[in-house]
């Protein structure tokens, strides 16, 4: 198909809800101002006990009529990470002709050109590569007054990087078909998210990671974030430091088992990348050190990298 035929085409949009009601209607509001209106709502409540499944049934009754899909829930709550993972597959089954999926925070303020440039940039790769596209974020408080604007990304979004930090925001990131079939085909790690473990496979599998240096977001900080956003590297840092090595190198290693689980779907430099870095886990400080050595083994301010290389070579 040419990119052409591709920018005009269907996105999915997968949204995961959760006691979502104080956020959730102007959400949804901003997914009707998209420019691109292609677009149908697939989503699954993960246990609300408060409106927010009455607020998503009106939705789809009245303004978004004929454009949602309901994803049937678990009698558990499964949490973030599976939910928008288990709406991934469940699109891709129900969606076979789509051009991209876009995950959808329920607590955010989608840009109106948001899926238009996100499609626009997944429609430039070869439509067999697996790619992700990301973008910047407006950060804002709970009442979308403005904080500031997340940290530009300065290096290449690639791997081995993608190990050391997650630079997909997952309120932004769409997938193309081919990225969204390879999320699907694996299986991410407890203690990992959705974006992270996106990422994560797209750059280990040999595919493009766009990142728009144009905000598309207001993404909102408030008390019940999942995750979060610092307004800047140094925050970052900061952030980074109080969590301390321990659970930053445990995720790490838990991230490496889980890509070398899925060996045959990565491409043959990240092969010999994770090769190398678990010679480097398994040894002393030596070896460690020789590892550091890997291309691309750094964040994304030389700050980080200096913090990060402090931990790989302590744990």
């Amino acid at each position: 198909m040419p990119p052409a035929a591709r920018t005009s085409g269907r996105i999915a949009i997968l949204l995961s809800t959760f006691d979502g009601e104080p956020f959730l209607d102007e959400q949804l509001r901003s997914f009707l101002t998209q420019t691109h209106p292609n677009w149908v709502l697939h989503w699954r409540d993960d246990g609300s006990a408060d409106q927010t499944v009455a607020i998503m049934e009106a939705f789809a009754r009245g303004p978004a009529a004929g454009r949602c899909v309901a994803v049937p829930g678990e009698e558990q709550r499964l949490g973030a990470k599976a939910s928008f993972l288990g709406l991934l597959a469940a699109a891709l089954d129900a969606e076979p002709d789509a051009d991209a999926f876009a995950f959808a925070d329920q607590d955010d303020v989608w840009l109106p050109d948001k899926l238009a440039r996100g499609l626009a940039a997944l429609a430039a790769v070869p439509p067999a590569v697996p790619a992700l596209y990301c973008a910047r974020q407006i950060l804002v408080d709970a009442r979308l007054r403005r904080l500031g604007l997340s940290p530009r990304v300065a290096a290449k979004p690639d791997f081995p990087a993608a190990l050391t930090q997650n630079l997909a925001t997952g309120c932004t990131v769409m997938l193309n078909p081919p990225a969204a079939a390879l999320i699907a085909a694996s299986h991410a790690p407890p203690s990992t998210m959705h974006d992270c473990w996106s990422y994560l496979m797209v750059a280990a599998a040999g595919g493009r990671v766009i990142v728009d240096a144009t905000p598309v977001v207001l993404y909102r900080q408030h008390g019940g974030n999942e995750v979060g956003a610092p307004a800047s590297p140094w925050r970052r840092a900061a952030t980074a430091l109080r969590r301390g090595p321990g659970a930053f190198m445990a995720l790490f290693r838990e991230h490496v088992a889980a890509l070398d689980a899925h060996v045959h779907l990565l491409s043959p430099q990240a092969r010999a990348d994770l090769q190398a870095i678990e010679r480097g886990l398994r040894g002393g400080p030596f070896a460690r050190w020789a590892v550091l050595r890997t291309r691309g083994l750094r964040r994304q301010t030389w700050h980080e990298t200096l913090l990060f290389r402090c931990w790989f070579l302590l744990g």
